[in-house]
């Protein structure tokens, strides 16, 4: 008898899970039950169709070729029954059978199985406060949620819209409502937007999105939605301000779907999601579990979590419908949380353990930032900022952060793949990577990341971040600040902090303007910062013992400066 393959899911993982088993065996029965009336939705795309980057909300649904992914795509081109509008409504796991209700008929039928696949998703957080059901309040989960937004941005309906939950999906799409001509407010309940960055990156963030002409409200939650007629009319925060609004579009997180599995006695895990091991098998060992719906772990803390990122769907659904097919034998390591998105006409990028949550794993967690250009200044370059962790025992690279109008993902692909081959900041310094002017510097961002890394974690660099020079200015630690740039950069703009202008071309000649007495604190910084570790070096060797070079420099200052 042909193996009888279920899957039961039909927007990333599930249909993965499907076609890697068909391809695995041609004589299997593979079926999909689908809930939506859509199947292999580009739902990370959803953003950018709102948004207008492209027209015909078919293209998230198709192959490369154009080729809608519809239930008579994957019966004629792949041999895989998918059965849309059908929800599972139980697993009868005794036999192997799954209780479905077709939606549109209302007929009750069984599907039996030799293996089921469970990817079923996730649900939106709609946070319980007054008002949550006005019309007008939406989330972006769905096709249907896509087609709302994109409607309200064709038809410009709305003038005011509010953004609830500052993180990769909210960001996105408070570009996509930006450039549709729509004021828009973001409002994150959490100190900063975008928590997958440590504060000072996100800061710079949140900057850029505000000279884009969209507010942002940060550590100010939303408490009541009002409304009149049954429409939204605004929003209260906690601090009592009430922002006039007519659309309001929750991005909060999402909850992973574990009803269906719960409800059959299988195990879920503390943040709700379903358990399974190395080989993506759940308590049930004809059961496999995949995608937003599942827990996984961090292949860097041990810690087990749900990872909802539509890359690590796809993969997993290839794991398990391997070890379904053959017998567990493939294992899903885990994930290290690498993600991207774009902020307007920056990306924001991380993989691993920012600094934050390095030290609250309990590394001896180390860290700089660096910024530069991402290719010869002759080529077009552009900014590139990295935040850079480290494990100070064992040198080990913890995790890196990027942010700016520069590659971006290019670096963060690079780290990535450097944390999951256990690769320390020694065996960065000498990377072998790719180099011609038209892609990179001689000297690649990530490289000099791991220079400049080195030199502070074997005492050669005093570094300085701008938070903890923040810090000082506010304690009004005695020290002495000295901008290294040209005359010219000074003139167009400044921190304003108190600093004195010693360009570094003029620093040899200058000592005697230096504090006399030579363990003074001294802070120095020009745009980047290189030109100020090169002073650094030159005051250390004139007796100089306390001398720090901010970090970065001014290109990474994300606090209010004079210009």
């Amino acid at each position: 008898m042909n193996k009888r393959i279920v899957v039961i899911g039909g927007s990333a993982a599930g249909p993965k899970a499907a076609a890697k088993a068909k391809r695995l065996d041609q004589h299997a029965q593979v079926t999909i039950i689908q809930k939506s009336p859509d199947l292999s939705m580009a739902s990370c795309g959803y953003p950018y169709y709102v948004g207008g980057f492209f027209e015909d909300r078919n293209q998230l649904l198709s192959t490369p070729i154009g080729v809608v992914r519809d239930p008579k795509f994957y019966l004629k081109a792949k041999g895989i029954t998918a059965k849309t509008q059908t929800e599972a409504l139980s697993i009868d796991r005794e036999n192997r059978i799954v209780h479905c209700r077709d939606l549109v008929s209302g007929v009750e039928f069984d599907e039996p199985y030799d293996k089921l696949v469970l990817a079923t998703g996730a649900s939106p957080i709609i946070p319980p406060v007054p008002g949550h059901d006005l019309q007008g309040i939406t989330t972006l989960q769905s096709m249907q949620d896509a087609d709302f937004l994109r409607k309200i941005v064709d038809d410009h309906s709305v003038s005011k819209a509010v953004i609830v939950g500052g993180g990769l999906i909210g960001i996105e799409t408070c570009e996509a409502l930006q450039l549709a001509g729509i004021q828009i407010t973001t409002i994150e309940m959490l100190p900063q937007i975008l928590t997958f960055l440590d504060w000072d990156l996100a800061k710079l963030l949140e900057n850029h999105v505000r000279m884009h002409a969209a507010n942002v409200i940060t550590d100010n939650p939303v408490t009541a939605f009002l409304g009149e007629n049954g429409k939204l009319t605004g929003v209260r925060l906690k601090s009592g301000t009430e922002l006039p609004c007519e659309l309001a579009v929750i991005a909060v997180g999402v909850r992973p779907n574990s009803a269906l599995a719960g409800k059959a006695g299988l195990t879920v895990g503390p943040r709700g999601g379903i358990t399974v091991n190395e080989f993506l098998q759940t308590s049930d060992e004809h059961i496999y579990a995949v995608g937003d719906c599942i827990e996984v772990r961090n292949r860097l803390t041990g810690e087990i979590s749900p990872a909802p990122y539509g890359d690590l769907a796809n993969l997993e659904g290839r794991v398990a419908a391997r070890n379904a097919m053959e017998g567990n034998h493939v294992v899903f390591p885990g994930t290290i949380q690498t993600g991207i998105c774009k902020v307007f006409d920056f990306a924001a990028g991380s993989t691993g353990l920012s600094e934050t949550r390095a030290r609250a794993q309990g590394f001896d967690a180390v860290s700089c930032v660096t910024s530069g250009l991402d290719k010869p200044h002759f080529m077009g370059a552009k900014l590139l900022i990295l935040k850079m962790t480290a494990d100070r025992k064992t040198g080990r690279l913890l995790g890196l952060q990027a942010v700016g109008p520069g590659d971006v993902s290019k670096r963060i692909a690079e780290a990535a793949m450097a944390i999951m081959g256990n690769l320390t900041i020694e065996d960065l310094v000498n990377a072998d990577l790719p180099y011609a002017p038209p892609f990179s510097p001689a000297v690649d961002n990530l490289i000099m990341a791991a220079h400049v890394m080195e030199n502070k974690m074997r005492g050669l660099m005093k570094g300085l971040s701008v938070v903890e020079f923040k810090e000082r200015l506010e304690r009004k630690t005695p020290m002495c600040i000295i901008d290294i740039r040209s005359a010219e950069e000074f003139e167009e703009t400044r921190l304003g902090v108190g600093e004195v202008l010693i360009p570094l071309g003029a620093l040899r000649g200058r000592l005697q303007d230096l504090p006399q007495d030579k363990e003074t604190e001294i802070v120095l910084f020009c745009k980047t910062s290189l030109r100020a570790y090169e002073a650094a070096t030159f005051l250390e060797a004139h007796g100089w013992s306390n001398v720090r070079v901010m970090e970065g420099g001014l290109a990474v200052w994300p606090y209010p400066r004079e210009k």
